[in-house]
């Protein structure tokens, strides 16, 4: 007897086969699917009555959360800095290079799966094609040990902050904290004036003074880190830092517990606030002596940087970084739109304010800093900075040469702290999205609660390690593996690939024309074929060429890691990289190779789409690509329309002349 038979993996449905099984067939192959390995979106008592699916409650929800959550503190405090570094003005030739050709397309990419899908990060893949799941579990491996560190940076601003309400800011002196080399000088050794010069020796030589360091230094160092000379040695915890972080993660919690809908609340004000901050530390900048000396470092160009393979690949790399990819969110966030929102020109939209905010808050930073350059008699080099080093050491210290400094420290700390806030708890959001888009039963009510604080008590718990006084080689090891360019270009890599040749680059572009009305731009469908993943390929070639082991560096010692140490850092990277390659092997040796059909048909099963039945392109999931008229398939809809117009009006005929006497002749007389 023949069967025809309607497939579908994540919903453990039975599967959609051209060829006749038998009975025999038919039963072998469901236990291969019922298979305890592959993961499922439901259970069966779930599936009988799912929660319901949350959506933004207005468009400008969607919006603010996407801005918030890649709008952080690379913008602020990475991009200014590598600018400076790479060329000034030179610089955005590469970045946006990088920005056209990879950064937008996947940015649309991301926004555009979970839109057509309304699924989080892991089972969008799998209803795209359950050969590429692996690329969900990777991406939000990776945002998971991304926040459990970068909440640490939200407690370092804390802590600043709470210090900055004290009548004299404890970074301009060396107080008990500080080392008998910490000295507070206004010049330098060529200068011609300190604020203290009795605190000049008179007995030692000019070398032992150019190992002096600075109280902002000192304080950072030996008041905030508290660091130990090696990571074997663990010191004690500091429990001042412990409730910065366990308000931190607090603050988290509160964000997001409601769902997603009181997050588009929220980011009403963590997502306009530090943007307002930061015009509002722009204007006092720049009305500072020696603020455009700043600025002219910011963006004088060189040219001759670009023949530097490195400055391409910070370019690359801060893309990646800054628009929040392969991190799972923006899948997440976009699951939560209606089927035919039009997020092409939000995508436009939110790229430009992205990559304007980095480059504005380049003036705001470099304004400050040409400022403290000139006030302390010391070139730029010697004072610009990036990452903590910036916003915890040069930053404080410019502060505390400004009139009214705990005002400004304040607003400061503040804004870093929102910044840092968006980026943690949209993270959150994307775990949160894609563990109930499995387990529908956890999307509300108690479950929610008890998944969210087992979430929140499991990174804090983590995030305690660096709260001793060798955490802050524990926080570097996080940051240079746990969440390094070299993962984030392999995630790249692997969706470029899985959307633009196992589920058809040619396909999804078609998806999306249908899902928001019209054709967007064609390069978006030739970045994920061809483009970027060849951009991707070169940058990690690069990266991994030039990878050398992590080192950390303070006024001490430069301190080289101990290989167990790092073999933690490697296992670190491998959670966001092998699950790519794990998850792809086993669905093809449990599904492909043991099937019964042919080899064919069983590979099918794995880069078959399957859509939700109530899905509004389910019936003509399969139909055959619609014909599109030239100029709109090589230009999308918009500019295609646009010069089809005008090649229509001069292909018009024209009309012949009527006859118009004029003055008593007609126009051939005339």
């Amino acid at each position: 007897m023949e069967e025809n038979i309607q497939g579908d993996i994540v919903q453990k449905e039975p599967i959609e086969s051209e060829k006749c099984l038998t009975a025999s067939d038919y039963n072998s192959q469901r236990r291969l699917l019922d298979s305890d390995v592959i993961i499922t979106s439901k259970s069966s008592k779930e599936s009988k009555s799912p929660a319901a699916r949350e959506t933004w409650g207005k468009s400008i929800d969607f919006f603010l959360s996407v801005a918030g959550g890649f709008i952080g503190l690379g913008n602020v405090w990475r991009f200014p800095y590598l600018c400076y570094r790479n060329g000034g003005g030179a610089f955005l030739i590469p970045y946006f290079i990088f920005l056209v050709i990879a950064g937008i397309p996947i940015f649309f990419l991301e926004v555009g799966i979970g839109q057509f899908t309304s699924e989080g990060g892991i089972t969008a893949w799998e209803r795209l094609a359950p050969i590429t799941s692996g690329i969900g579990h990777g991406s939000i491996a990776l945002t998971i040990i991304l926040n459990m560190y970068y909440v640490v940076v939200l407690a370092w601003a804390i802590y600043y902050m709470y210090y900055s309400f004290q009548s004299e800011l404890p970074w301009t002196k060396c107080g008990e904290w500080a080392t008998s080399c910490c000295r507070v000088q206004d010049k330098n050794l060529t200068g011609s004036c300190v604020r203290d010069p009795s605190k000049f020796p008179t007995d030692k030589n000019i070398t032992w003074n150019l190992n002096w360091t600075s109280p902002t230094q000192e304080f950072w160092e030996n008041k905030v880190l508290k660091v130990s000379n090696s990571v074997e040695e663990r010191g004690d915890l500091d429990w001042g830092m412990v409730l910065c972080l366990a308000i931190s993660w607090f603050i988290c919690y509160l964000c997001v517990c409601k769902g997603v809908k009181q997050t588009g609340k929220v980011v009403y004000f963590t997502g306009t606030f530090p943007i307002l901050m930061l015009i509002v530390l722009l204007f006092r900048g720049i009305t500072l002596p020696g603020a455009w000396d700043g600025v002219y470092y910011y963006l004088n160009p060189d040219l001759n940087r670009l023949k530097d393979a490195k400055v391409w690949v910070d370019a690359g790399t801060q893309i990646f970084f800054s628009y929040a990819l392969c991190k799972g969110q923006l899948t997440s966030l976009g699951s939560y739109n209606k089927f035919n929102k039009d997020i092409y020109k939000d995508v436009w939209i939110l790229s430009a304010f992205n990559s304007g905010t980095s480059f504005v808050s380049g003036f705001a930073i470099f304004a400050i800093l040409g400022f403290m350059a000139q006030e302390r008699g010391l070139p730029i080099a010697e004072v610009a900075e990036s990452g903590p080093g910036l916003a915890f050491i040069a930053y404080p210290r410019a502060v505390a040469l400004m009139p009214w400094p705990q005002f400004w420290a304040v607003c400061f700390f503040f804004m870093v702290l929102l910044l840092g806030l968006d980026s943690c708890f949209v993270g959150m959001e994307a775990i949160i999205t894609a563990t109930t888009d499995i387990y529908p039963s956890y999307r509300k009510g108690r479950k929610r609660q008890l998944l969210l604080v087992g979430i929140v008590l499991v990174s804090f718990c983590i995030g305690l390690t660096m709260c001793f006084q060798n955490g802050i080689y524990v926080f570097t090891l996080f940051d240079y593996y746990g969440a390094s360019g070299i993962c984030l270009l392999w995630l790249c890599f692997s969706q470029c690939v899985a959307i633009g040749w196992i589920y058809g680059g040619e396909r999804f572009w078609q998806n999306c024309s249908k899902m928001i009305g019209y054709r967007p731009f064609p390069l978006f469908k030739w970045c994920w074929m061809f483009f970027s993943p060849v951009l991707i390929i070169g940058l990690l070639y690069m990266l991994l060429v030039n990878f050398k082991p992590l080192t950390y560096r303070n006024t001490r010692q430069d301190y080289s890691y101990p290989l167990w140490f790092e073999s933690i850092g490697f296992c670190l990277a491998a959670c966001s990289v092998l699950p790519v390659i794990i998850y792809a092997l086993m669905r093809f040796c449990l599904v492909v190779l043991r099937g019964p059909g042919s080899f064919k048909e069983n590979l099918s099963l794995l880069t078959k789409s399957n859509l939700k039945d109530d899905h509004p392109l389910k019936s003509s999931e399969n139909d055959a690509p619609e014909n599109i008229p030239f100029w709109n398939y090589w230009l999308g809809d918009w500019l295609g329309n646009k010069i089809k117009s005008r090649y229509d009006m001069q292909r018009l005929p024209v009309a012949d002349e009527p006859e118009v006497i004029r003055y008593g002749k007609t126009n051939s007389e005339c």
